[in-house]
């Protein structure tokens, strides 16, 4: 659990969304991210990710990218709602 953290701390900072979020969502984001990075990159790669007991590396960088993507879409998703409501 602590890599996810580390993983989503790390993504929310290349993001530039650390600001906006606080522990329990940088959290959120990393188990979600890892698992979202199993289905969409682990395959791709060959590899598992943090959340299934795969601690290498390699592994870290799938759970990193798959945080980067989760807080994509969530940045997309947010902006489609601001340019809705206006």
């Amino acid at each position: 659990m602590a890599d996810c953290r580390w993983t989503a701390w790390l993504a929310s900072l290349v993001m530039k969304t650390d600001a906006q979020q606080g522990i329990i969502l940088n959290i959120v984001v990393g188990i979600v991210g890892a698992t979202l990075s199993g289905f969409l990159i682990s395959p791709l790669v060959g590899s598992g990710t943090i959340n299934q007991q795969d601690f290498s590396l390699v592994s870290l960088v799938v759970s990193f990218l798959g945080a980067i993507v989760l807080l994509a879409l969530v940045k997309l998703i947010q902006r489609s709602r601001a340019h809705a409501k206006n």
